[in-house]
């Protein structure tokens, strides 16, 4: 692929990741992981709950002074599964604060850290040339910082493309946006009225 369309993409890209939102991309691949690789996990956490509630229901329902070794074995049961619930909930939390920032750091690597890299890598190569004396003094700013005088540079062309998908973004948002109707003033009836 052509670099003019390489760093399209590559902004393309970047912007639409903007749009969706990293949150949501996020929880979104944290569910499809953790429906993957944790599944047991989640499956062993909705059976301690399941079980908890039973047992407090029973503990509930059980009188301390009249059936107090039940109620004690009871209770013993209810403050295990707590507290190995509470083991779980710590292990799938910073499991998921593990992925969260891997996830991050590929986020930046494919948007930012990507868009560097080609910039850096690309800083003296030309991305098209413009017709001589087309923007006359002005020509050298198309080729800053390293490109050839003449030509447009990486970096103005990721510029021209961000500027170019944010004003197609505004307008596609304004098209689809529900207009508010404007409201029409209507005029009070003055005099009497003919009979």
């Amino acid at each position: 692929m052509s670099l003019i369309f390489t760093i399209f993409a590559l902004v393309f890209l970047t912007e639409l990741i903007s749009w969706i939102g990293k949150t949501v991309l996020l929880e979104f691949a944290w569910d499809l992981y953790s429906r993957l690789f944790m599944n047991a996990s989640y499956v062993r956490q909705r059976q301690l709950k399941a079980e908890l509630l039973t047992a407090k229901k029973e503990l509930l329902q059980t009188s301390a002074q009249d059936q107090f070794a039940k109620w004690a074995k009871l209770r013993r049961s209810v403050d295990k599964g707590l507290a190995e619930l509470e083991k779980l909930n710590g292990e799938l939390a910073s499991s998921k604060t593990a992925f969260s920032m891997k996830f991050n750091t590929l986020m930046w690597v494919l948007t930012t850290g990507l868009s560097f890299f080609v910039g850096w890598w690309y800083r003296k190569a030309a991305v098209f040339y413009l017709p001589p004396g087309w923007l006359g003094p002005l020509a050298w700013w198309m080729a800053f910082p390293f490109a050839p005088k003449g030509s447009v540079s990486v970096g103005v062309w990721q510029m021209a493309c961000r500027r170019v998908i944010k004003v197609g973004e505004r307008t596609v948002k304004n098209i689809l946006a529900p207009s508010e109707p404007t409201a029409v003033p209507v005029g009070m009836e003055t005099g009497s009225k003919n009979s």
